[in-house]
């Protein structure tokens, strides 16, 4: 299921921006990008979304922009070097070495002032745990508010598959009747010629009765049906059972089709694997 949340908040002198996202996916597949000073806490923040999310493609990424003055340190020991080379390259070839004028020249050079230290800082850590949460808060939310939309539209195609198949109900006795009428006529044309009897006549009526009998699959088809709608009324993360069931519907709508042998049952069958294909491409969707 896709889903998205957002959250950012001003930590110190920086302002974090955590941001999750995902994408439909059979298996949890999650990808984290972070400030590699707290690249420790990557499999406590794995931890967390998993517990969350379940399954799907999802990326988060914690990022932040300096919005104050950060400390900064003097490398003291490149300062040391850089004042020691250049008091001998001044030696060497006469010029003056006044100390001021070495430690300016110094301080001019690459890498004399530094970030300070990268090293995770508890608190700070704490905060960021936090706004993680916060967007996990509103990725769930966001999902929930896809997941009664679906839940809105795989009703409605339920209802729909379940209202179809009660209209196949008052064809069955007609079908049979234009199947045994043409069986009738057959007979009575190969009777004409001396090579049937009645019994032969009973038995192919019989055969075909059998062989287009769909009691069985309506029967099922109900069954699969009202077991979909409970389904969606139990835990969450039932997409993948939903999409066991939607299979089982569909087993028996072309079973259904395979046996109409009537062009209106056909027609109706047609609109189910419809309304069932449309079930199977939202059910990706699902949890």
């Amino acid at each position: 299921m896709t889903g998205y949340g957002k959250a950012t908040a001003r930590i110190g002198s920086r302002r974090y921006t955590a941001e999750l996202r995902s994408l439909n996916g059979k298996q949890l597949d999650l990808s984290v990008r972070m400030p590699s000073a707290f690249r420790a806490k990557e499999m406590e923040l794995r931890k967390a979304l998993g517990a969350a999310i379940h399954r799907g493609k999802c990326d988060l990424s914690i990022q932040y922009a300096v919005e104050g003055a950060e400390p900064r340190e003097l490398n003291k020991p490149l300062i040391g070097a850089y004042l020691e080379r250049l008091g001998g390259i001044a030696q060497e070839h006469g010029y003056p070495t006044q100390d001021n004028a070495l430690l300016a020249m110094a301080m001019r050079l690459p890498d004399v002032i530094q970030q300070s230290s990268e090293e995770i800082d508890e608190e700070e850590w704490t905060a960021i745990a936090a706004l993680v949460q916060e967007a996990i808060r509103q990725f769930t939310a966001f999902r929930e508010e896809e997941g009664k939309s679906l839940e809105a539209d795989f009703t409605e195609r339920i209802r729909s598959i379940q209202s179809l198949k009660e209209e196949v109900e008052p064809l069955l006795q007609a079908r049979v009747d234009r199947i045994r009428e043409r069986i009738q006529t057959n007979f009575n044309e190969l009777q004409d010629r001396g090579r049937l009897d009645e019994n032969r006549f009973e038995q192919e009526v019989l055969f075909y009765m059998e062989k287009l009998d769909v009691s069985e699959e309506l029967v099922r088809l109900k069954a699969h049906c009202e077991h979909f709608t409970d389904v969606m009324n139990q835990a969450p993360a039932q997409g993948k059972k939903l999409g066991f069931i939607a299979q089982e519907i569909g087993r028996e709508i072309n079973t259904l089709g395979s046996k109409a042998n009537d062009a209106d049952m056909q027609r109706i069958v047609v609109q189910m694997k419809d309304e069932l294909e449309k079930i199977k491409e939202q059910v990706l969707n699902a949890l």
